[in-house]
């Protein structure tokens, strides 16, 4: 049975929301009842998960906006809070995914990569902080990879960015923990989301698949619902920790 916490009291800002882990998570924790504010740089996409949301039933704000501008992310997060009195929890969830040997990543690829994955994070974070209601306490997650803990060819810049928001995510636990802010990332493995299906081929998941403990890979909902869990009552006490959401890779090593 699917976990299902009440969360209707609870704004929920979650960037790269517009497809993918995403998307996935905005619909789950709609259907828990939170009001989700829908952060993607692709308006469209932005646009179309807050309405599946509404149509649904649930409560969704598009707010269409680039997490590496700071202006544009806190610009954002101000307008959901204005809606709904604050922000109880902020899911840093959007990255530009991409792999290439070392010889091939660039000056571009590289600033654009830190700045959304590790740039938007810090932006996040302050968002929260800045709209969160003390006598409330708030939840951040953050989007952690097994590639932050194992060496995996081609990965260099996106392993770069994950390896420090792991780090990120325990410095944080430590700082903000006082303030009433829970800080914890999930792990997932892999998920052939849309964003992931354009670097792999079908062959790729098979070859895969196969080395996952659980023989099998991740789906979008597996994230999800751990998720949920983190956001709540039952998680309370977790702070600082990296949730594997990847069928056993990470201890398989």
């Amino acid at each position: 049975m699917a976990l299902t916490p009440d969360l209707s009291q609870h704004a929920i800002f979650i960037t790269g929301a517009g497809r993918g882990l995403g998307r996935s998570m905005a619909l789950k924790l709609a259907r828990c009842g939170a009001a989700i504010g829908v952060v993607d740089i692709d308006a469209a996409a932005c646009a179309a998960v807050a309405v599946e949301i509404t149509a649904a039933g649930g409560r969704a704000t598009a707010l269409p906006a680039d997490v590496s501008s700071r202006a544009a992310l806190m610009a954002a997060a101000a307008q959901f809070a204005a809606q709904h009195g604050r922000i109880d929890a902020v899911i840093n969830n959007a990255m530009l995914l991409r792999y290439e040997p070392l010889e091939a990543i660039t000056e571009e690829v590289l600033d654009r990569m830190t700045g959304v994955g590790i740039n938007g994070s810090v932006w996040g974070a302050q968002a929260l902080l800045a709209h969160y209601d003390p006598k409330r306490g708030a939840t951040l997650i953050n989007m952690a990879s097994p590639v932050a803990g194992r060496g995996f060819p081609n990965t260099a810049a996106y392993s770069l960015v994950k390896g420090a928001i792991v780090t990120f995510t325990k410095v944080l636990a430590a700082e903000l923990g006082p303030k009433g802010i829970r800080v914890n990332a999930l792990s997932p493995g892999s998920v052939p989301t849309p964003g992931a299906l354009g670097l792999n081929d079908p062959a790729e998941y098979e070859r895969r698949s196969r080395t996952i403990p659980m023989r099998r890979l991740g789906h979008e909902d597996d994230n999800a619902e751990a998720c949920a869990f983190l956001l709540s009552p039952e998680a309370s006490f977790i702070n600082g920790e990296i949730l594997n959401v990847d069928g056993g890779i990470s201890a398989a090593g």
